[in-house]
C-alpha cells in the first residue's frame, strides 16, 4: 500500500510578487494563490521516486518532464482508486431454493419435485467468498412463513450503501389478480414449500403463494433501507408456465422444466400468456432509494429448463449466474448481468429460452 507523506513546500516556491502567485520549483507552473495548497501534484510524485531511492534524479526528472509527470499523477489516482474496497456498504444475500415439495393431503395440490436447492448451494459458495453475508433457505425451511420473515429481517438488517441479492429457485405459478392491478388480469406468484398447486375451497386458498405485489413490498422496503448508494438484485429462476416434465432431448438427456400448466384461480379462469417480447424492460427509480434490478429466466410465455451438469440439475439461469460471477465481481452496473445474458444465449439447449431483465431509471 502506498502512503504518501506530506512535505513541505514553502521554502522551495518562488514568489511572483506582482501577480501574487507562487511557482512550482518543480515544474515552475503556477499554483494557486497564496493561502492555497501548493505543489500537491509535485510533492506526490516525487516522494514516490524518493521513496524508490532515486532522491537526486527526482527534482531534475519533473522539470525536465512535464508529460511523464501528468502520466504518473494518474497512474497514483489509478492505483488509489484500486485500493479502495469495491463496495462501501455490507454486502448481503438471501438465497431460496426448493427442490421437494410438501405432500399435502390432496393429491391435486401436490407439486412435482425439481431441483431449486442446488441452485442455492451452487451460487452461496460463490457469493461467500466475493464477501457476502449470505442467508439460505432449502426445502422444507423454505415455508411461506419462513421466507416472508426472512424477507422482513433482510429489510431491517439492511443499512445505507448495502449491496442486496436475492434469489429464489423453484416453481412458479400465475396467480389470479386480485386488485386490478395486471393489464392481462394475472399476478405472478413464487411457489414456497407448503403452496398448493391448485384452489381448492375450505383446503388451499393460496395463503402460501407469494404473489410479486407482495414480494415487491418486500423489496421495496430493502431499497428505501439501503438508499442511493445501494443496490439490490432479484433474481428469479422459475417459470409461471409449462407445466414439469420429464422426456429426451436430442442428446438422450433427461429434462426438467419449472413451472406450472395452469393458473392458480379462484374462479376458473384460463391463463392465457402475455406476449411480451422485450429483453430489458425499465422502471421508475423511485426517489431516495437504492437502484434495483430484477432478472428473469425466461419470458411469462417460455418454458425455463434445467440443465445437466455431469450427474447434477441446476436451473439455466442459476447456472450461468455462477459462471459469470466466478470470473467478475458482482457490482452495481449490471455489466455480470449482461453477461449472463449472452451465455445463455450462447447454449443450443437454451435456443427457446430467453432471460428478462428489469433495471430502475433514474
Amino acid at each position: 500500500m502506498l502512503v504518501f507523506t506530506p512535505f513541505s513546500v514553502i521554502n522551495r516556491a518562488k514568489v511572483n510578487s506582482k501577480m501574487r502567485f507562487f511557482l512550482c520549483s518543480c515544474c515552475n507552473e503556477e499554483l494557486r494563490p497564496e493561502g492555497r495548497k501548493r505543489l500537491d501534484t509535485c510533492n506526490r510524485i516525487e516522494n514516490i521516486i524518493i521513496n524508490l531511492g532515486q532522491e537526486n534524479l527526482s527534482r531534475r526528472w519533473l522539470k525536465s518532464n512535464n508529460h511523464m509527470r501528468q502520466f504518473v499523477l494518474l497512474l497514483i489516482i489509478t492505483v488509489a482508486a484500486c485500493l479502495q474496497p469495491a463496495w462501501a456498504g455490507t454486502k448481503r444475500a438471501l438465497l431460496i431454493g426448493v427442490s421437494s415439495y410438501q405432500a399435502h393431503s390432496h393429491a391435486q395440490l401436490d407439486w412435482n419435485n425439481i431441483h431449486g436447492a442446488n441452485d442455492v448451494a451452487l451460487v452461496a459458495a460463490t457469493l461467500k467468498r466475493q464477501g457476502f453475508a449470505v442467508d439460505m433457505l432449502t426445502n422444507r425451511h423454505a415455508t411461506a412463513r419462513a421466507i416472508r420473515r426472512a424477507l422482513a429481517r433482510l429489510a431491517s438488517q439492511t443499512r445505507p450503501g448495502d449491496l442486496v441479492y436475492i434469489h429464489f429457485s423453484g416453481h412458479g405459478q400465475p396467480y389470479e389478480d386480485t386488485n386490478n392491478d395486471e393489464s392481462d388480469g394475472w399476478d405472478e406468484a413464487i411457489v414456497p414449500y407448503d403452496a398448493g398447486r391448485r384452489y381448492i375451497k375450505g383446503v388451499y386458498e393460496g395463503r402460501n403463494h407469494i404473489v410479486d405485489d407482495e414480494m415487491n413490498r418486500y423489496i421495496t422496503k430493502v431499497r428505501k433501507r439501503a438508499g442511493r448508494r445501494g443496490f439490490v438484485y432479484f433474481v428469479l429462476d422459475a417459470c409461471h408456465i409449462g407445466g414439469y416434465s420429464r422426456g429426451q432431448d436430442h442428446r438422450g438427456d433427461s429434462i426438467v422444466m419449472r413451472g406450472a400448466d395452469t393458473g392458480f384461480s379462484p374462479s376458473g379462469k384460463p391463463y392465457v400468456p402475455l406476449i411480451d417480447k422485450r429483453p430489458l424492460v425499465r422502471m421508475p427509480r423511485g426517489r431516495n432509494m437504492a437502484g434495483a434490478c430484477y432478472v428473469e429466466a425466461c419470458r411469462a410465455y417460455q418454458v425455463n429448463y434445467e440443465l445437466r451438469v455431469g450427474n447434477t440439475y441446476y436451473g439455466a439461469l442459476s447456472y450461468y449466474v455462477n459462471q459469470v460471477l466466478k470470473r467478475q465481481r458482482l457490482t452495481p452496473d449490471c455489466s455480470w448481468v449482461n453477461q449472463v445474458g449472452k451465455a445463455m444465449s450462447a447454449d443450443r439447449r437454451l435456443v427457446n429460452q430467453n432471460m428478462v431483465v428489469e433495471r430502475s431509471v433514474r
